[in-house]
């Protein structure tokens, strides 16, 4: 009987919670309201913050990785008001910060707090390369993966609803989210996501730097880079998920859409 009703109860989510990406129109699992998902992850990305040198503003990559930051970030929420799709960042106060870090990472907290990490910037080498990192961290945003990551904890461990309740003072809750970002963890590196939702973060990228005015071509260099950095062991950003050339060879397949969207 338990396992009737749960597999009910998974059924009833699957047809009321579910949402739509953008772009790219899958099908996905929300149970979290993104005010909940923001609200978590702006404790974590404070923390973060405080625990972490953050370069300062003055200085002249400080300068670019916020130049590019707000340039994705003006295009991408044009783009999705004019779409009826604002609701997906009306509740964004945008950031970008640099910190000083060997690692070659980046990310994009709910809410649109947006960090790069100063390893990654000389495979970046120009606005371009940092505009393909930085919208792809941004496309995990936007589609909303961590509010599926949770969601799909919850459904695992049995929670039947959430409510209004605070999740920042609730134990269960902050598991789940750890367990989904895995932000403080190895300097604070966000959990791997899903090769389904990287791939869903390369095409959205793809096509929001390409709004932005970046050459969407220009991802294709950045992306071989990775690939022998990873190959020479010098890249642990998606360790999981490596930048090979299958990846490649999907953004070259995405290459006839995102130029309908480039701006130049």
């Amino acid at each position: 009987m338990k396992r009737l009703f749960n597999a009910l109860f998974c059924l009833t989510l699957l047809l009321t919670a579910c949402d739509t990406v953008p772009l790219t129109g899958r099908r996905q699992l929300t149970l979290l309201s993104d005010d909940q998902v923001n609200s978590m992850a702006l404790v974590q990305y404070n923390q973060f913050l405080t625990s972490n040198k953050v370069e300062p503003a003055s200085s002249s990559n400080t300068e670019k990785v916020k130049r590019v930051g707000n340039r994705l970030a003006a295009s991408i929420t044009q783009y999705l008001n004019d779409k009826g799709l604002g609701d997906r960042v009306s509740g964004y106060k945008w950031e970008f910060n640099l910190v000083e870090s060997k690692e070659v990472n980046a990310w994009c907290m709910p809410g649109g707090k947006v960090v790069v990490y100063s390893g990654i910037l000389p495979l970046c080498q120009d606005d371009a390369g940092l505009a393909t990192v930085m919208a792809h961290e941004i496309g995990h945003a936007i589609a909303r993966h961590g509010n599926e990551r949770m969601s799909q904890q919850m459904v695992a461990q049995g929670i039947e609803q959430v409510g209004d309740i605070a999740l920042n003072t609730n134990s269960q809750y902050v598991n789940i989210f750890n367990t989904a970002f895995g932000l403080g963890a190895q300097y604070g590196v966000i959990l791997p996501h899903s090769r389904l939702q990287e791939s869903e973060a390369d095409h959205l990228g793809l096509i929001f730097m390409s709004m932005a005015g970046y050459d969407p071509h220009t991802s294709l260099y950045f992306w071989q880079r990775m690939a022998v950095a990873s190959k020479n062991n010098e890249s642990s950003f998606f360790s999981d998920h490596p930048s090979d050339q299958q990846r490649i060879n999907d953004i070259k397949k995405l290459m006839p859409e995102a130029m309908k969207f480039y701006r130049h």
